[in-house]
């Protein structure tokens, strides 16, 4: 028996060393085309044989200019597993992450599973067969990951077990990254790849310690997990994956802070549009272009950005005053043409928000943000461009609650009822509020800080107090000088009346003055 089992490897052996052998004089002699046929028809061969399929996933597509997106959705995905699995890993510092990326390294294998399924993941690596020195990894150098799983497996596997792995590394991606905020880049220099700049967010807002009446902060709250998982919503009423907020009301009332919160709930970059710096239209929808899904882009007192309704008269009036300048020295001109204001329009911005340009992205929320929301063209902020306004008002007692508890670590005290009654009767911003509650030094004292808000409260009730009073007696001088004009004006209509009158009279006299005179003759020789 024993002798049997040597002679049968025996025979192995040499039938594997013809193959190879034959297998190198097919490589080195056959002309490519013939090769190229002979590798088809023993690949169909193996397939009886060898039951089992293999995916190949490469690193890079489209001729190494671009890292693929599922090799890179693979590695996040494998990334938990092979730390649980694998025996040797690889640590890599990836860029905008927040911690060190685990993978398996180079020849590895782990194996998975996937509703019963048992699936091999394989890292490989070949070796270049020369050293270069090259900014990008040569064309020999290439890295893949390997899915090999049973063929009776296709249809799983195909189906639904790609876009599995396509959707988590994503998500791992996602959780993992340090989000951003971006500025528009105003100079074009030649060593800047993009139009934006940006530095890691990390604004530690969330809606949790955001002074807002709880009611009106969980609407927003379910606003925006609708609009998060609205993919297929979207997608079936034919809208473009955006929804648009304006957040309008006086100074220091938390609207900054609330698209803080936004971006941190929704885990999304935020891009910061400074409109005066974009020359025209045509760098507006560059930059559009180049804003990532799952984001924010926030234009800032939106009212104070340009003056979009004047513009062109403006800009009219101004060529026509430096006509003889253009003329005179084009240098010039050219110098003060690159510093002019910017060129956006209405219709550029509107387009910007809502037009055809506003689909070449997903997943996106576009904010404004003013103090005086009647200043805006009705145009701009109509239902379908900014689809929710949200009033940013004075701070009321809930909202109070939320700050104190924020600074204070305080969920009631006995100046609570009072301080309840100033609020009804006064306005302050949260700002104000959250300046008075924060302690001064250390080791205040909590009834000090809430002390100090009751007075700051008594004061601004008196100074509104006050202000309404003289606003009251200035509006009573103004209707009585009003009335005293009126009467002026009465009478002096009723003097031109009559001196209308003795006009008409004196007219007569000078047609009729023989008359008149004769009569007065006679009169004066009667006496």
């Amino acid at each position: 028996m024993a002798m049997a089992m040597v002679e049968l490897w025996t025979h192995i052996g040499s039938l594997m060393a013809t193959i190879m052998f034959v297998w190198a004089i097919i490589q080195q002699y056959c002309p490519y085309q013939l090769r190229g046929h002979i590798e088809k028809y023993v690949h169909k061969f193996t397939g009886f044989l060898y039951p089992y399929i293999t995916i190949t996933f490469p690193e890079y597509t489209g001729e190494r200019l671009r890292r693929s997106e599922a090799f890179t959705a693979i590695q996040n995905y494998l990334g938990s597993k092979t730390a649980i699995r694998a025996k040797r890993l690889r640590a890599e510092a990836v860029k905008d992450s927040k911690s060190l990326v685990l993978s398996m390294a180079d020849n590895e294998e782990v194996i998975d599973e996937y509703e019963g399924v048992k699936i091999w993941w394989t890292s490989i690596k070949s070796t270049p067969k020369s050293q270069t020195i090259s900014y990008h990894p040569s064309s020999d150098e290439k890295r893949f990951y390997n899915l090999t799983f049973h063929r009776r497996n296709r249809d799983i596997i195909l189906g639904s077990f790609i876009n599995h792995i396509m959707e988590q590394g994503k998500a791992v991606e996602l959780k993992n990254r340090q989000r951003k905020l971006y500025m528009n880049n105003s100079n074009n220099d030649w060593w800047h790849k993009s139009s934006w700049r940006h530095v890691p967010f990390e604004h530690p807002a969330k809606f949790r310690t955001l002074a807002m009446d709880p009611k009106k902060k969980q609407e927003i709250i379910n606003d925006l997990v609708k609009f998060k998982n609205g993919k297929d919503y979207y997608e079936k009423v034919g809208k473009a994956w955006k929804r648009g907020y304006l957040l309008y009301g006086p100074p220091g009332t938390g609207k900054s802070t609330m698209i803080a919160a936004m971006a941190n709930f929704m885990e999304y970059d935020v891009y910061d549009l400074e409109l005066t710096s974009v020359k025209d239209n045509t760098e507006l929808k560059k930059l559009l272009i180049e804003i990532s899904n799952r984001s924010i882009i926030v234009i800032e007192d939106i009212d104070c950005s340009l003056d979009l309704t004047g513009q062109r008269k403006k800009k009219k009036t101004e060529e026509e005053e430096n006509t003889e300048e253009k003329i005179k020295d084009p240098v010039k001109e050219a110098e003060k043409e690159e510093k002019k204001e910017s060129k956006v329009t209405l219709s550029g911005l509107l387009n910007f928000i809502d037009g055809i340009w506003s689909a070449c992205g997903r997943e996106r929320l576009i904010i404004f943000t003013t103090n005086h929301k009647e200043k805006l063209d009705e145009a701009l902020i109509r239902r379908g461009r900014m689809d929710k306004h949200i009033e940013m008002s004075y701070c009321g007692f809930e909202a109070f609650k939320v700050l104190a508890m924020n600074y204070l670590d305080v969920e009631w005290d006995e100046s609570y009822e009072k301080i309840r009654g100033l609020f009804e009767e006064t306005e302050m911003t949260p700002a104000d509020v959250a300046e008075n509650l924060m302690p001064k030094y250390e080791g205040e004292k909590t009834e000090e800080c809430l002390k100090r808000l009751v007075e700051a409260l008594e004061s601004t009730k008196e100074a509104a107090e006050k202000k309404a009073k003289e606003e009251a007696e200035a509006a009573k001088m103004a209707e009585k000088e009003k009335e005293e004009r009126e009467e002026s004006t009465s009478e002096k209509d009723h003097e031109d009346n009559e001196i209308e009158c003795n006009g008409v009279g004196v007219k007569e006299v000078k047609e009729n003055g023989h008359i008149e005179k004769d009569d007065q003759n006679n009169s004066n020789m009667a006496i």
